[in-house]
């Protein structure tokens, strides 16, 4: 039997969002990813992944999924 072993990582503490309740957390990571995708016009610049992996381990697949939907029709309200 092979054992395997994986490292579990998540986005670092962030003193903007104190609380239990990471909804806030989640959309922050979401739109700093897609700042620094437009900004370096590159979406595996390593400097923009480390939020993308952030987003991903706090945001729900659903509003990601509802997210992109919305940016690529032009309606997502977030600032980016």
């Amino acid at each position: 039997m092979v054992k395997v072993e994986y490292e579990l990582k998540t986005a670092p503490p962030d003193p903007r969002f104190p609380t239990a309740n990471q909804t806030r957390h989640c959309y922050a990571r979401y739109i700093e990813f897609h700042r620094c995708v437009k900004a370096r016009e590159d979406d595996e610049a390593p400097e923009c992944q480390k939020f993308k992996n952030w987003y991903t381990s706090l945001c729900p697949v659903d509003w990601v999924e509802k997210w992109d939907e919305q940016r690529e029709e032009g309606t997502f309200a977030g600032p980016i």
